[in-house]
């Protein structure tokens, strides 16, 4: 069953300067726990900005870190709610969330979110995933920004993660996996790129 959509970095191993938060499914359920996912994404915001190597005495610096920081702030927190909000309950299967830098030519931050997805919905967000990648970005996030604004208790909207690609060039990139077979358990991990 593993699949994978976009610009997924399947060997990719968080080892140096990585941070991962782990929700583990308790008596208080997941998705009660939403308010803290802003207070989630400010920690590994500000977690990361620690490790920038930016020259103190650059007088852009203090600019730099405040839109690395809200960019990696906004994706996490976006990518955090739709873990919670399409998580399978009945698994009991922990969320992951975390941060990695990747040095290539530029610095990259290589955010990633995982979670479990309910079995019936994988083929849905799948396809929904393909529609995403060949579409016209800029046209499908105006459309999601007019959808959302007649109807604004839209569940589906997608315009979280069309914002993170539009407004942060962020690259995206998800895997599906089957984790356990009786009862079934599929993942979903969640990738996102972006050069700070």
């Amino acid at each position: 069953m593993d699949k994978i959509f976009g610009d997924f970095l399947e060997n990719f191993i968080p080892d140096q300067d990585c941070l991962q938060i782990i929700f583990t499914p308790t008596s208080t359920p997941i998705k009660k726990r939403w308010k803290n996912n802003r207070l989630s994404a400010h920690f590994i915001a500000d977690y990361f900005a620690s490790f920038l190597p930016i020259d103190l005495h650059d007088s852009k610096y203090t600019e730099r870190v405040n839109n690395s920081k809200n960019a990696v702030s906004y994706i996490v927190n976006e990518l955090l709610e739709n873990a919670m909000k399409y998580n399978d309950e009945l698994s009991n299967y922990k969320i992951k969330i975390g941060i990695n830098f990747l040095k290539d030519q530029d610095l990259k931050a290589v955010i990633f979110c995982q979670n479990s997805i309910k079995y019936k919905a994988v083929d849905s967000f799948q396809k929904y995933l393909q529609e995403l990648l060949l579409c016209d970005l800029e046209a499908h996030y105006i459309s999601a920004i007019e959808k959302n604004a007649t109807d604004p208790n839209s569940e589906n909207s997608g315009l979280g993660l069309l914002t993170i690609i539009n407004d942060y060039s962020a690259r995206m990139g998800w895997k599906f996996e089957t984790v356990l077979d009786n009862p079934k358990i599929i993942t979903v991990t969640t990738m996102a790129q972006i050069i700070v």
